[in-house]
Formats: C-alpha cells, sequence, structure tokens
C-alpha cells in the first residue's frame, strides 16, 4: 500500500509527536559515578525524531508533551524552541516544590569508549509525561482544525504508566480517523513495563496500538518483545541481527497486521561502544530494501542514532515515497548523527545526501 499524506497546504504541521522529553546530563569522556560536571542536553525517543525532521530536514513539527512547571521544564522548554520544534501542545503540571507528585525526568548517559560501553541511568518516576492520559489533548483540535500530515510515537512513551498507553491508542485512532499517518517506534525497553505487568502487558498494549500503525520502525527485540514474533535461528543475545531472519519475522507481522505500510530498523554490530558496522533495512509493497553498509562506523555518542535513522527514513517517505531512497535517508542521517554528542541530530540535509552519494570526510574549505 503506498503512502497517502494529507494536502500539505491544508496541515498547520507535518508531524507531532507524543512522548517524554528528559534532561540528559553527559559526563562527556568520564563516568557518571565520579563525574564533577555534566553537559546538559534534551533527549526522548520520540521527540528526537520531530527535532530531526524540523532540524535536518526543514519540516514544521511539534511535540505533545508535558513538564513540571519549573526551571527545569522551562530550561527543557528552551532547548525544544532551539531545536525548532513546536511548543505549543505542551502541557504544564503544577510543581509541589519537593518532586512528590509531579517532576521533570533526568537521564545520566555515558556515552562509551572501546571495550565500555555506553551507559544510561534514568530518573524519571513520577514524571509529569508519565502523569498524562486520555483526554488531555484535543486531538479533533490538532488533527482536524490545524491538520497534521504525521503523527510519530512509541513503547517507551506508552510504558512509562498505566494511563500512557489509553493516551497513545486515543491518538493514534484519532489520527486514522483524520487521515493523518503513523509510525511507532517500538523500542522495547524491559525495565519501563517490569512495575506495569512486564513482558505479557507489553505484547497486549503493542499489539492492540499496532493495529493503528502505517510504519512500524523496531528491530528483533523489539518484534519479538512488543508483538510476539520470534524466528527459530536468531541471535540470542542480540549482537548481531540475522537479517534473514528478521525479514521472515517480518512477513509474519506484515500478514498479522496488514495495516502495516513499511517496517524499518536499523542493523547494527557493536564491535566495540566507538566502532559499529551500520546499515538499515525497510521492507514496503512486499519488497525489502537495504541501505549501503556502513562498515568500521567510528561513534562519538550512539544514543539517538535510532531517532535519527526513523527521522531520515519519514522524511524519505514523506517526500518521495520511494522505500530506498528513504533506508537511505534514514541510514545515513543516523550514521551522520552519532558522530557528534547528545540526543539530537546536528546535521544538515546536505551532508546527508551527499554521504548517500558516497561521499567521504575529507575537509571542507
Amino acid at each position: 500500500m503506498p503512502i497517502q499524506l494529507r494536502d500539505k497546504a491544508r496541515c498547520q504541521y507535518d508531524m507531532i509527536a507524543l512522548g517524554e522529553i528528559m534532561l540528559r546530563l553527559d559526563p562527556g569522556e568520564g563516568r557518571i559515578r565520579c563525574a564533577r560536571e555534566f553537559k546538559v542536553w534534551e533527549g526522548g525517543g520520540e521527540y528526537n525524531v520531530a527535532r530531526g525532521l524540523r532540524q535536518c530536514f526543514g519540516l514544521k513539527t511539534a511535540v505533545c508533551t508535558a513538564f513540571a512547571d519549573n526551571d527545569v521544564g522551562h530550561l527543557l522548554e528552551d532547548f525544544i524552541l532551539q531545536g525548532g520544534v513546536n511548543t505549543e501542545f505542551i502541557k504544564w503540571l503544577p510543581f509541589d516544590g519537593v518532586g512528590h507528585v509531579t517532576r521533570n525526568g533526568l537521564n545520566f548517559t555515558e556515552r562509551g569508549f572501546g571495550v565500555r560501553g555506553a551507559v544510561g541511568v534514568s530518573d524519571r518516576g513520577h514524571t509529569a509525561a508519565s502523569q498524562l492520559k486520555a483526554g488531555d489533548f484535543d486531538w479533533d483540535h490538532i488533527f482536524g482544525k490545524l491538520g497534521v500530515r504525521w503523527l510519530h510515537t512509541g513503547g517507551i512513551f506508552a510504558a512509562l504508566s498505566d494511563t500512557t498507553p489509553p493516551l497513545v491508542i486515543e491518538a493514534v485512532k484519532k489520527a486514522k480517523q483524520y487521515g493523518t499517518m503513523v509510525s511507532y517506534d517500538l523500542n522495547y525497553r524491559p525495565s519501563l513495563w517490569k512495575s506495569i505487568g512486564g513482558q505479557k502487558r507489553a505484547q497486549k498494549v503493542n499489539r492492540e496500538i499496532a493495529q493503528y500503525v502505517d510504519v512500524m520502525i523496531g528491530n528483533e527485540e523489539d518484534f519479538t518483545a512488543c508483538l510476539g514474533f520470534h524466528v527459530k535461528g536468531a541471535d540470542e543475545n542480540l549482537l548481531q541481527i540475522d537479517v534473514t531472519a528478521f525479514k521472515k519475522m517480518i512477513e509474519a507481522a506484515v500478514k498479522t497486521f496488514p495495516n502495516f505500510k513499511a517496517t524499518a530498523t536499523t542493523l547494527r554490530t557493536a564491535k566495540t561502544a566507538t566502532v559499529n558496522d551500520w546499515a538499515a533495512i525497510a521492507w514496503m509493497g512486499g519488497k525489502f530494501y537495504e541501505s549501503r553498509n556502513y562498515p568500521d562506523l567510528e561513534i562519538l555518542d550512539r544514543v539517538g542514532g535510532g531517532d535519527s535513522f526513523a527521522s531520515g527514513f519519514i522524511y524519505g517517505l514523506m517526500t518521495t515515497g520511494d522505500p530506498q531512497k528513504a533506508v537511505d535517508y534514514g541510514a545515513a542521517h543516523g550514521a551522520l548523527a552519532m558522530t557528534t554528542p547528545g540526543d539530537t541530530s546536528m546535521v544538515s540535509k546536505d551532508e546527508v545526501e551527499k554521504l548517500m552519494k558516497g561521499g567521504g570526510a575529507r575537509v571542507q574549505r
């Protein structure tokens, strides 16, 4: 089934993202446990895609989220504004002065180096975004009156609490009602699902959401843990995706969910924390499409690479409708995004397109 988008002239936004945004504290080349200072960034699986589409690819995007109304929340708002993402749908919840009821999430992240892998330590209990629930956003106004061409959300947000899954389901149903395309990144995180029902709950929630998804994004672990698909012979340690096994898994998934117009995933082999083989694969219209390979890709900061792939892939689908170009945009954008610090992309579209054509790292003067 082809990607059919709403008329751009009738939509105020090309894309909106629904998800949580946290303050990332980065010790740079050091370790969390002995840091004396941190660089501060913003980041969130769903938001990173909206920011990439705005900052790199020039599309008009917004985010639906919530913050506690204090200086940390307004710092996050300032980061979002710097990235060009519209903030009109942010919900501001009262702050009690301590954080017993509502607070803003923190994410301490080490980049890793060599044999030392990246490490993330989240501090996100009782966050404002986790308390969002069905009815908090006027989707008829957003999708109907304002107009949105694409909605992106994902399994991280759906796993935050008992109230976020009904909100995601409400959003994707309304999006479909108004003809808005829906993409969803499964992004399975066992630590998030553990307290609200574990993998069994993850599958129940994600399989319901999947019925309304047009573009499903996820790796082998995601499709197994979130949707219940498994192919015998796949790498149990998930150190390297077995491409043949993954293709069989996708074929099973699209038979179960014929509403999927496209699926996509990155293909990563982590040789060290700072050297990975990198590529991507997509399915659309009954065929598979693979990006060029980026062997021995040198990485400064791997966090957000998958989100940058997703934004490039979505951009390619939105602007060309060509799955080969889409997967190439995604793989190139993800590769470049991992050469800079922080969760979000610092890349230009010209750089992405140059890399897609085989351009190298020769100095630009």
